[in-house]
This record gives C-alpha cells, structure tokens and sequence, in this order.
C-alpha cells in the first residue's frame, strides 16, 4: 500500500506540474516517491522486481499523463459522439513508453549498481524524449522541458540547451534528493537532509539568476520592425467548417482582416486550413484558383506590398504514383496527394506553398501503415476532414518577398512543438516565425492553452518573434524573451494587430540543436552496454 501510494503521489506531483494550469517546480520532486520505491525493490532484491517497477510507475505515468492531457477526450467523431480513441491510445501508449524506460532504468541499476543507475536515469530519459521527437508514433508533448513554457524568465539558457536543458534541469534535482533521503534512512543523520535541500537548491538557483539576469538584461534585436494582422475566423470545425462553401470562408477571412488591416501592414496571417473548407485547392491550378484570385485581387486594393500568409488544404495530381503516400483517384490513371499546407500570396509572386511535415498521428498520417495497417486496416480518426495519410515534404520552405527583408519560418500547428525541427526554419534564414493553427478540435480546455504556451519555448530557443494566427484562439504575438506581448481571447471572432522585429542572429541552438540529447544517446547506450554485459557474464558464470 505505501508503494502504490508513493506511485500516485509522484502522478499527482507531475500531472500538478503542467503546463498552463500547475506549478512546473513541483517537478523537481516528483520522480523522488517513484525513486524510493524502485530503491526499495532493489535493495531487497525482490522477484519480479522489474514487473513490479512496472507496474508502479506505470500507475504514476498513467496518472500524470490523464492529468495533463485529458483534454483530448473532448475530441468529437464525425457524427458527434466523444472520440475516446483519440484520449485513449495517446493515454495507455505514452504511458507504457514512460514506463518501459524507467523499468530499463532499474535493471541497470539492480545489474549495474546504483551509481551507474543513478547516471543512466537522466540519459535514457534524454534519449526517450529525443527519439519520441522522431519516430512515427510522435507525441512529445510531455517532454519534460516542456513544463517550463508559462515561466519564461527562468528558461532564458534555453537558447542554448532547447528544452532538453530543463528536462536534464529536473531529473538532476530529483536524483540529489532522493540520494540524500536515502543517506539519512540508512545513517539517521539530519545533515544529510540538510545537505540535499541544499544542493537541490542551488541547483535549482543558479540556473535561474543566471536566466532572471538575462531574462531582465536582454534586448529585443531587430534588423527591421513589420506589422502584421493575424485573423481569427472562429468557425466551428466540427459544425461549420465543412459545411460552408469556399467563396464565404475567404470573404470572412477578409472582413475579419478589414477591421484591422493599415497602410502601415506588411502581412496578414490567417489560420490552419483556412480555407477552402470541404474540398482542396489544387497546386496544378494555382495561377486560376478561384480563391487564390479572390485573395489577391484584395491584396491589390488594400495595399500592393502586403504578403498574405495562411493556411489552406492543398492537392497536387500525378500521372503515376510519384510519393509513398499519393493515392489513385478512383478507377483512373492519375494519382494525387493531399496536404495540410501554408501559402503565401501577393500582388506580383507566383504562390509559394509549404507542406505541414510533423502530422499528427491517426489524424493526419497513419503510422507504420505497412505493418498495422493488416492488423488494424485503415483506421483514421474522422474529425471531418479528410480521412487519409497526408503529403509532407523533407525540407523547409521559407518565404520571402520584394517589399521588406522578412525571411518567415511558415509553421503549422502541431510542428511549433518541435525544437530542433523550428531551428532548421531559422538555420536556413528564417528571421520570424509565423504559426498557422487550427486546435479549437479540443474545444476550450488546456490543449490550446498548451500548444500556444509551447510556442514561447520556440521564441525563447531561436531569439525569433512569432506571430500565430489560431483559428478560435489563442492568436498572440511572442516577442524574444518568450512574452506573450498581446492575445485575441479564445472564441472571439476578429483580428489582432501588432509589430514583429526580423533578426538574422543565431543562437547556439539554433546552430546545432540537440546537443545535450545526442551526448545522452551515446552515454546511455555504453551505461546499458555494460549492464548488459555484466547480466551476460553473471549468466554464463552461473551456468559453470
């Protein structure tokens, strides 16, 4: 009963810990119950001991990850009815993966000894984090670091760990008071305590004068200063958006723009899949799209030299399969890919188009299709889109223009959660970042909260403004330092004018990323190598 208690404790501590609704420095105590339970089973070398670390943290994972995400239950199926899949496997998936590491973590302790544990505990955790960025079942959005988002004054030095800093930040805290715990049990001597408090605190103290004095010092670089007007349609995405035809979604776009479009503005941005609703815009037919044309004949009269940013679902035929993912149309010989895309538009370019490359998985792309599709056939959440594998591509896409010296990272959505993936934008050029999102799928609870909190890590890790136009809100500007500097409110249907400075610096993570989880992926891999080892040759000796 204490176990399964310390087990809940530490859920609690974590899932109490979140982003944009609890307290992140909970954090740096809350792997310690889970810690004394897991050193509990060691020392008295129990049977089963890895099932049973198991199964205690995955009751803690399991916990902490309803906590901070429960919000995905208010995901809807097409006919209405509450999407469980789409809380549940997320749930159940991520936290198994959480588990699974920490049960590694004690067998290396138990094979390895408690100080090879004790080092391998941070780097395997590292590396989760860094390969849960990568593979196709992708859902970081626990990642420790991630805590942090609603404090940027404390997180300065992200620009140069990212947010793997943090997540190292914590697990080094948590380790220094759960062995000082562990030396006063076993000696009954209070100066360990006292010891544990205090090296706990420093730790937790230098990094954060250190950011506090950069925090208050820095200032805003600007090369040149544009204002921009980000537009918050708010249709309903289950109810609306594919109900109503192309030719109002723009004018709406428009005339919510109209309210607070100047002579001084230099671009518009318009959210995820703004248009046109129910259907595609085809890439083969840009030059006479309908749509396209509506837009920029507006531009034209408004102001000639503003650049209009926005999201739109795009579709490009083929005459043969030409990627993985395109599909047959019907009975034909031509194939098409859809996608999740961004535009920008003017008086005078040709279009220039990006494609939405981290999906969002059994919504966007289905994962590991060759292997799961015979298992589980073409299961895709239907939340009234499209219900198939969307197109990606495999290298940024900036978009300039002849009117100013913007270089704009075009991100889409889920992608703003992404470090390394926002640092290539800004490694090739990018020197602002604009977010289209559409995230109002989860009604108004904490998942648009978050997403547009997470945004701040990005500002933060690249030195970037970011202006991100939401479909039903949060639409904000973020300056440098990771302030939210102005915010048009959740389901307010308007526009939100404001100013972005452009900047060419690069900060240390933006030149080469996630340092500190490829140094973890090598470290964890010889600490694992050795226990291995070690499990070996105890094997084989006890064969003799």
């Amino acid at each position: 009963m204490k176990r399964i208690i310390f087990s809940v404790l530490s859920g609690l501590l974590l899932a109490l810990s979140w982003a944009t609704y609890g307290f992140p420095f909970l954090l740096f105590a809350a792997f310690v119950p889970l810690l004394l339970v897991e050193h509990e089973t060691c020392v008295k070398k129990e049977k089963f001991s890895d099932r049973k670390n198991f199964g205690y943290s995955y009751l803690a994972f399991l916990i902490w990850n309803y906590g901070a995400t429960q919000w995905l239950h208010y995901a809807k199926n097409s006919d209405g009815s509450m999407s469980w899949v789409s809380v549940l496997f997320p749930l159940l998936v991520n936290s198994f993966l959480m588990s699974f590491v920490f049960t590694l973590f004690h067998f290396v302790k138990r094979t390895a000894g408690t100080w090879y544990g004790m080092a391998f505990l941070p780097v395997i955790w590292l590396s989760f984090e860094k390969f849960h960025l990568n593979w196709e079942l992708s859902w970081p959005w626990l990642n420790l670091g991630n805590a942090f988002a609603d404090f940027p004054q404390f997180i300065q030095w992200y620009e140069v760990t990212g947010t793997f800093g943090g997540t190292l930040w914590v697990l080094l805290v948590n380790l220094i008071l759960f062995y000082h715990i562990k030396a006063h049990q076993v000696t009954l001597k209070k100066i360990y305590l006292w010891k544990g408090i205090s090296y706990a605190f420093a730790v937790i103290f230098i990094p954060s004068a250190i950011s506090l004095a950069r925090y208050f010092s820095y200032q805003e670089k600007s090369e040149q200063k544009l204002e921009v007007v980000l537009v918050q349609p708010a249709i309903d995405p289950y109810e609306d958006k594919y109900s109503m035809s192309g030719a109002y979604i723009v004018n709406n776009l428009l005339q919510c723009a109209d309210k607070e479009i100047s002579p001084n503005t230099s671009f518009v941005i318009a959210p995820e899949t703004a248009f046109p609703g129910r259907g595609f815009v085809k890439i083969n037919n840009l030059k006479s799209d309908i749509y396209l044309n509506e837009i920029q004949n507006w531009v034209k009269i408004q102001n000639p030299k503003l650049d209009f940013v926005s999201g739109v679902s795009l579709v490009q035929i083929y005459d043969n399969q030409q990627t993985k993912s395109a599909r047959r149309i019907n009975e034909t010989s031509q194939w098409y890919d859809s996608f999740n895309s961004t535009i920008q538009v003017n008086a005078t370019d040709s279009v220039q188009f990006y494609h939405k490359s981290k999906l969002v998985v059994g919504v966007e792309h289905f994962p590991y299709s060759s292997l799961l599709k015979p298992l589980i056939g073409e299961y895709m959440l239907d939340f009234g889109g499209t219900m198939e594998s969307l197109g990606t591509q495999d290298h940024p896409t900036i978009f300039s223009n002849p009117y100013n010296q913007a270089k704009v990272a075009p991100l889409v959505c889920y992608e703003s959660i992404y470090g390394e993936f926002v640092g290539e934008f800004v490694k090739k050029g990018a020197n602002v970042i604009f977010i289209s999102t559409n995230d109002s799928w989860w009604g108004n609870s904490q998942g648009h909260k978050q997403l547009l909190t997470y945004a701040r890590l990005r500002a933060i890790e690249n030195r970037r403004d970011i202006a991100r136009s939401a479909n039903s809100g949060i639409s904000a500007f973020i300056n440098q330092r990771g302030d939210i500097e102005k915010s048009l409110e959740y389901d307010v249907r308007g526009a939100l004018r404001g100013n972005v400075n452009l900047t060419s610096e690069l900060t240390f993570y933006a030149k080469y990323g996630d340092v500190l989880a490829r140094i973890a992926l090598i470290l964890s891999g010889m600490i694992l190598a050795y226990a291995l080892s070690k499990r070996i040759v105890s094997w084989a000796y006890k064969r003799k």
